[in-house]
């Protein structure tokens, strides 16, 4: 009898190893694919949308290279988030209203270091505001590039002039992702190459929800969606995921909530710290 109760007991343990291991396994999975974007670069440590800045989001394991476009007087696409170039420049006005000289001489780092004196470096001062094309040459082709379309209402032709650089350079459009908060734009995209992949961008500013209609109309162009962090729920996101989307919000910056969104199901998410992304996939 006392040796039929320890085969018993073993095999329980047996079960209880396989479980807990397995358990492990799919928690290790869970966070392997979570998609780790580096928001406009490593901008927690860096000048925002400088070459540096998108180095060090590699250098610190972000997934992809995050970029915001406008589109200078004479049609050149560059990285800035801002419509106006006063809070990320030593430069004033309106993108739209300077040409790609005029902005290649204004200084793209010096804010920075007097915004974060903690993250402060004298290389900062004097960096410029790059092209994307700039962008596409020094990370090639393979790189994994998170493009977004900035206002495109303000700037026509930006779409068709995305998709030409994206062809002139080859890029690997499995390794694409272009999002807007335009529908509009999106579908531009959508119609001129149907192979692209693309992300709906949303902004809540109360309690996140998301109808069945409006699930399957951002299907019918977008294979995921991006919406703001601070208003999601587990329901939210296990319907979204549940549908077949993709979810990546923006912008997560505590490693607690990183934690509680990855537990949640998200399938990715954008952070200025793409190190401490890195170290919540690795457990840390």
């Amino acid at each position: 009898m006392k040796r039929k109760w320890l085969s018993v007991l073993g095999a329980f343990v047996i079960v209880a190893s396989f479980a807990t291991n397995g358990e492990t396994a799919m928690a290790k999975e869970k966070y392997k694919y979570v998609e780790n974007v580096a928001h406009r670069g490593a901008s927690g440590y860096a000048p925002e949308h400088t070459i540096t800045s998108y180095q060090m989001g590699e250098k610190l394991h972000g997934d992809y290279i995050e970029i915001d476009l406008q589109m200078t007087k004479d049609g050149q696409l560059i990285a800035m988030h801002d419509e106006k170039l006063d809070r990320t420049t030593d430069g004033i006005g309106l993108v739209k209203d300077h040409t790609l000289d005029e902005i290649k001489h204004l200084d793209a780092g010096s804010w920075f270091n007097e915004a974060y004196p903690q993250y402060a470096k004298p290389e900062y001062v004097g960096l410029k505001v790059p092209t994307l094309e700039e962008i596409f040459l020094k990370f090639g082709k393979n790189a994994s590039y998170y493009i977004e379309t900035k206002s495109p209402n303000i700037y026509p032709g930006m779409e068709e002039e995305l998709l030409r650089l994206i062809n002139k350079y080859n890029i690997n459009k499995k390794k694409l992702l272009v999002q807007s908060f335009s529908a509009d734009s999106l579908k531009i995209m959508h119609e001129l190459d149907p192979s692209l992949k693309l992300i709906q961008l949303l902004s809540y500013k109360g309690n996140a929800v998301i109808t069945d209609d409006e699930i399957t109309k951002i299907k019918e162009y977008a294979i995921g969606i991006g919406p703001n962090h601070t208003y999601l729920n587990k329901e939210y996101i296990q319907k979204v995921v549940n549908s077949g989307l993709e979810v990546h919000p923006y912008t997560v910056n505590t490693k607690e909530r990183m934690q509680q969104l990855i537990d949640w199901g998200v399938t990715g998410m954008f952070t200025n710290f793409p190190d401490l992304l890195n170290q919540v996939k690795k457990g840390k």
